[in-house]
């Protein structure tokens, strides 16, 4: 639902909580920030930008990458059967 919400533009980490709340997630702020900086190590976003505040900034996000690839015979893991 992140990838989707923010795939079209970028949207402030505050933004997307309010959306997926509003989606019926129950998400707390700091699962949010889990998920977020996963996607952000994955390659899949990035921080676009960072609204002032008063405190902290807060992070605006955008994808970095529409497309994913997947190479499935370069396998690093074994697979358990």
């Amino acid at each position: 639902m992140i990838i989707e919400y923010i795939g079209h533009g970028k949207k402030s980490t505050e933004e997307i909580y309010n959306y997926l709340l509003k989606k019926g997630e129950k998400l707390t702020k700091s699962g949010l920030y889990y998920h977020l900086s996963e996607l952000k190590s994955a390659g899949i976003i990035e921080i676009a930008g960072y609204i002032e505040r008063g405190g902290a900034p807060e992070k605006v996000w955008k994808l970095k990458t529409k497309k994913i690839v997947i190479d499935l015979l370069e396998q690093k893991h074994k697979v358990v059967k």
